[in-house]
């Protein structure tokens, strides 16, 4: 689209002037002080993700009016999630409240773009695609709730998104995609080390639902859909692995923690930026391997490449020092 360049530049502008404001509105309003669970260490607005969503909405908007681009409804589905998940931010709705309103999300976005391949001819049988409509409106809310959980590092969340998200757009040629990325680009300026302000609730549930869309958008098949879905595997794979530690030492997983591999990395003397950066580089790794000629056995390379280097991290950090680790300022995530 000859426009799109144009479109994009005003999503980036928009998305970094409207974080600024925020930042000044909320330093006073949204705080999010520092405990000993945190990995920060000074009052820092929280709420962000409102700017480089509103950015996206108003240029997708914008791009819609001016019939630069056909834009589909399922993305103003998600506006619920981005309300309550502000409010969320802002009073601390109650777990159950949260999950009601990303469940209805889920199963709104699900209706319309149908559910993931899960089983070999599942279009065939009703009570395999039946099946496969609940898991995937399980699975949407689960993706949603990951990206909310690893929102704990600057920049880690919005930079692995941003990277993810050009992917699915150059996979897909989804033009909406490309808006939002430009608009995650505008805060994440804002959110890099030191980050001047957190996204919230309302950005990383959001971003996780926009990543369940991008991926259902192109499903396919499922040997596809299942490579395509190794992209999420930073987020996922260190959530899944942390929620199964936990279950194993009997703790109680829906109390905060310190345990994520990103929290421990930092434990163990990373920065913000390069515990971000590696997630990143990950990525990265993980998009280049399904453009490789490999076909669905990319997808194979990437669960394996994904869980060897979950066993050297582990690893890594297995030999640090306990009380070292005991010592150093974490993150607080409501699990």
């Amino acid at each position: 689209m000859s426009h799109l360049g144009i479109f994009m530049a005003i999503a980036f502008l928009l998305s970094f002037v409207l974080v600024r404001v925020l930042i000044s509105q909320f330093q006073q309003r949204l705080v999010d002080l520092p405990n000993e669970r945190s990995s920060h260490s000074r009052p820092t607005p929280r709420g962000g993700g409102l700017g480089f969503v509103l950015s996206f909405y108003a240029v997708l908007g914008l791009a819609a009016v001016t019939g630069s681009m056909s834009v589909t409804g399922v993305w103003f589905g998600l506006i619920p999630l981005v309300i309550i998940g502000f409010l969320d931010d802002w009073k601390n709705l109650p777990a159950s409240v949260r999950y009601l309103v990303q469940l209805s999300v889920s199963g709104i976005v699900v209706a319309d773009l149908g559910s993931f391949p899960l089983f070999p001819g599942q279009s065939d049988s009703l009570i395999l695609e039946a099946m496969a409509l609940i898991l995937t409106t399980i699975g949407m809310t689960a993706l949603i709730n990951f990206y909310n959980f690893m929102d704990g590092l600057d920049g880690l969340v919005a930079g692995t998104a941003a990277i993810q998200l050009s992917f699915l757009a150059l996979w897909g040629g989804n033009p909406a995609l490309w808006l939002l990325v430009a608009s995650l680009l505008g805060f994440l300026i804002w959110n890099w080390q030191p980050a001047k302000i957190f996204m919230g609730d309302s950005g990383s549930t959001f971003l996780g639902a926009a990543i369940a869309i991008a991926i259902l958008s192109e499903a396919k098949s499922a040997n596809f859909s299942w490579s395509l879905l190794t992209l999420t595997f930073p987020i996922i794979f260190d959530t899944i692995y942390t929620l199964l530690r936990r279950l194993l030492r009997r703790e109680n997983i829906f109390q905060a923690h310190r345990s994520h591999l990103f929290q421990r990395l930092h434990q163990a003397g990373w920065n913000h930026s390069q515990v971000s950066g590696l997630y990143m580089v990950a990525c990265i790794g993980l998009c280049l391997n399904l453009e490789s000629p490999l076909g669905a056995w990319a997808g194979y390379l990437n669960v394996i490449g994904a869980a060897l280097c979950l066993v050297l991290t582990e690893r890594y950090l297995q030999r640090k020092s306990p009380e070292t680790l005991a010592n150093q300022p974490v993150n607080s995530l409501r699990l």
